[in-house]
C-alpha cells in the first residue's frame, strides 16, 4: 500500500491520504477561505462562520454533532487561520465514515438559526475578551496589526463592533457564497480505505460556480507599546516579514532559528535567561500561510530590562555571521529530529499536508529534509541580516 496518495476529484476537490499501520484516523476538510479574505467591515466573518456550523443543522442538534463523535472516543474542533477554515475529527479508524458523515453535514447543511446565531456572537465576544485580557497572547494580535495594514493586521476573530453588527442572513448567504467545495482540501493520516473515501467525497460534496478572492496584503513596519494595569510582566515581541514556503531562503531561516531561539541551547536563551536572568520565557515562531509569511520572537521579562533584550535580540542576529559548519550541522539535525517528534502525532501531519498543498503542493512537505540539508553557511548569514523589522510590547504602567 502506498504511504502517501492524492487525487482531485471530478467535484473539484483535492484529496490527500497518508497511510499509517494503525487503527486510529485525522481527517480535515478545509476550505480556502479564512480572515485575509475579509475587509475591515466584516473581520471576523470566517470565524463567525466556523462556529456557527457546529450550532445545528437540518437534522442534528449541537449536542447530536458532537455526541456522535465524543461518545465514539473521538475528538471534534476546527480553526479559523488567515487562509483557510479547517473541520476536522480523530476516531477510531472504524468509525471514520460516522466522522465523514458529521463533517459533511455540518459544512452542507448548517441553518445558522436565528437564536444560536446571536447566542454564538455572545460567545465570540467572550473569546475576544478574554484573548485581550491575557497579554502573552494580546500581544501577538499587536505584531500583526504593526506588519501588515488593515484588513490584514485586524483580528481573525473581528472585534466587538465587527460582531455584533452582523446579521443571519447575511452571514448565512455569506457563507453560501465562500464555501465552493471545489476549494476543499480532504486530508487524511491513518488507517483508511482511500479509493472509498474517494468516492463518498464526490458523492456528497457537489461544486457550484462561486469564486472569492483574498485582499491584497501591504507590508508596513511599526513598533508599539500598551501600558496596563495590573500586569507585573512585560510581553515583547520582536518580528520581520519572512520568506515564503514556496522560496529556498525559508529553510535557512528555520537553521537560522534552530541556532538562535529554538530551545535551551539556543543563543538568545542563553544570553538572556542563563547568563542574566532577564527573562523566564523566550519562544519563537513562525507563521506562514499561502499570502504572507513572518518570523517572531518572543520574550517575557521586567519592564526594566525591555530596552536590553531588544539590543540582545538584534546583536545575536549580528554574531551569526559568526556560525561555524560545526553550529550549522548542529542546528540541520536539530531540526530534522524535531520534526520527526513532531509528526508522530497524526492530527499534526494532517494540518502539515494540508498546508503545504494550500501553499504550493502536499508532495513538497516531504522533502522538508531534503531542503534543510541544502541549506549552506552563507545562506543563514544572508537571512540573519535584517533591514527592518517590528515590536510590540505590553508592560505595566
Amino acid at each position: 500500500m502506498k504511504k502517501f496518495q492524492k487525487k482531485i476529484l471530478k467535484n473539484g476537490m483535492t484529496i490527500l491520504h497518508e497511510y499509517r499501520g494503525l487503527p486510529v484516523i485525522s481527517l480535515s476538510i478545509t476550505n480556502r477561505f479564512g480572515a485575509s479574505y475579509e475587509e475591515s467591515e466584516i473581520k471576523g466573518i470566517a470565524h463567525l462562520i466556523e462556529h456557527l456550523v457546529f450550532t445545528g443543522t437540518r437534522t442534528r442538534t449541537h449536542e447530536d454533532i458532537s455526541r456522535e463523535i465524543e461518545k465514539k472516543g473521538g475528538v471534534l474542533n476546527a480553526f479559523t487561520s488567515q487562509d483557510t477554515t479547517s473541520f476536522w475529527f480523530k476516531l477510531p479508524s472504524e468509525h471514520l465514515f460516522r466522522g465523514l458523515e458529521i463533517l459533511k453535514d455540518i459544512i452542507n447543511n448548517p441553518i445558522f438559526e436565528e437564536k444560536k446565531f446571536e447566542k454564538e456572537k455572545r460567545v465570540i465576544l467572550e473569546e475576544i475578551k478574554m484573548y485581550h485580557d491575557i497579554p502573552q497572547r494580546h500581544v501577538f494580535e499587536m505584531i500583526e496589526a504593526n506588519l501588515y495594514k488593515k484588513p490584514f493586521g485586524e483580528s481573525i476573530a473581528g472585534s466587538e463592533k465587527t460582531v455584533k453588527s452582523m446579521k443571519r442572513d447575511f452571514v448565512f448567504d455569506y457563507f453560501k457564497n465562500v464555501y465552493n467545495p471545489k476549494e476543499y482540501i480532504i486530508t487524511l493520516v491513518g488507517e483508511a480505505d482511500f479509493e472509498k473515501v474517494c468516492d463518498y467525497i464526490e458523492k456528497n460534496f457537489a461544486p457550484n460556480n462561486k469564486v472569492y478572492s483574498a485582499k491584497k496584503i501591504e507590508l508596513q513596519n511599526k513598533e508599539t507599546i500598551e501600558k496596563r494595569k495590573d500586569i507585573d510582566q512585560s510581553h515583547f515581541v520582536f518580528a520581520f516579514h519572512a520568506p515564503k514556503q514556496t522560496e529556498k531562503d525559508y529553510f535557512a531561516l528555520e537553521v537560522l532559528d534552530a541556532y538562535l531561539a529554538n530551545g535551551m541551547s539556543s543563543r538568545l536563551f542563553l544570553e538572556i535567561r542563563e547568563k542574566r536572568g532577564l527573562a523566564y520565557a523566550i519562544q519563537s515562531s513562525f507563521n506562514t500561510e499561502k499570502n504572507y509569511s513572518y518570523y517572531s520572537l518572543y520574550v517575557g521579562t521586567t519592564k526594566e530590562a525591555l530596552s536590553e533584550v531588544k539590543k540582545l535580540i538584534l546583536e545575536e542576529f549580528e554574531k551569526a555571521e559568526n556560525l561555524t559548519e560545526k553550529q550549522l550541522k548542529e542546528s540541520k539535525e536539530q531540526i530534522i529530529g524535531q520534526r520527526k517528534i513532531h509528526l508522530e502525532e497524526s492530527s499534526n501531519v494532517m494540518n502539515e499536508l494540508m498546508f503545504s498543498e494550500l501553499i504550493d503542493k502536499a508532495e513538497n512537505y516531504y522533502k522538508h529534509e531534503e531542503k534543510i540539508s541544502s541549506v549552506t553557511l552563507a545562506d543563514v548569514k544572508k537571512l540573519a541580516k535584517i533591514k527592518s523589522f517590528s515590536t510590540a510590547t505590553i508592560m505595566p504602567e
